[in-house]
């Protein structure tokens, strides 16, 4: 499986899974337009700006015209209002398999500060698991996997020893939202422990920058 990661953080998130399906479009179009020709399918996992950017959003409808989007029922509107036709929009069920031909895809709800969810894709003969933004992954599982996508934010120490400093500085403590709403990296190793493979490959995503995340 090819697994490109054109970013991935605050400052914007975009996975392109076999050169065919999109996970997030959260970047620039200058920064995705070299890979938008083969894609199929376009996955969307939650609002934010570094995961649904609108500009791209409304140039990817016009330069590739008929591509799929899919998404759960929450992030409908907001594809439609950014210019994605509602007929080329699949809302799709958590937990459920859609199966599109060249992949199955099932999403699954995740624990944010707005509705979130991750998705599970087999393809080609592979399964990839894709989950960030999260403060945990409590009842996924995901066993024996080719590809794990994961997010590990923050090391609990290093983000500990920063909200110490800035609360004696008497600075706004911004880790304290990150804790929230993050998964951090004890929690992601606990979680791929209990479910990666001797074979399995994983890639850490979605590092805490101290910009908005």
């Amino acid at each position: 499986m090819e697994i490109n990661i054109i970013s991935t953080g605050s400052k914007g998130n975009a996975v392109i899974i076999n050169g065919r399906i999109m996970i997030d479009c959260g970047v620039s179009w200058k920064l995705l337009a070299p890979f938008v020709g083969p894609l199929k399918l376009v996955l969307l996992t939650h609002i934010h700006s570094d995961h649904l950017k609108k500009t791209t959003i409304k140039r990817l409808v016009k330069e590739r015209p008929g591509l799929r989007y899919g998404c759960l029922s929450y992030l409908a509107p907001a594809l439609v209002d950014y210019g994605v036709p509602k007929g080329q929009i699949d809302v799709l069920t958590d937990r459920a398999i859609n199966s599109y031909g060249i992949a199955n895809v099932i999403p699954f709800e995740l624990t944010h500060n707005v509705p979130n969810c991750g998705y599970k894709i087999e393809m080609d003969g592979e399964k990839l698991i894709y989950a960030t933004d999260t403060n945990n992954l409590n009842g996924i599982t995901a066993r024996n996997y080719d590809y794990y996508l994961i997010e590990a934010n923050y090391e609990d120490a290093e983000i500990q020893e920063r909200i110490q400093q800035k609360e004696e500085a008497g600075k706004y403590v911004y880790e304290k939202s990150v804790i929230r709403n993050h998964l951090s990296k004890a929690k992601a190793d606990a979680w791929l422990a209990e479910n990666a493979g001797p074979n399995s490959k994983f890639l850490y995503m979605h590092k805490h920058e101290e910009a908005h995340s």
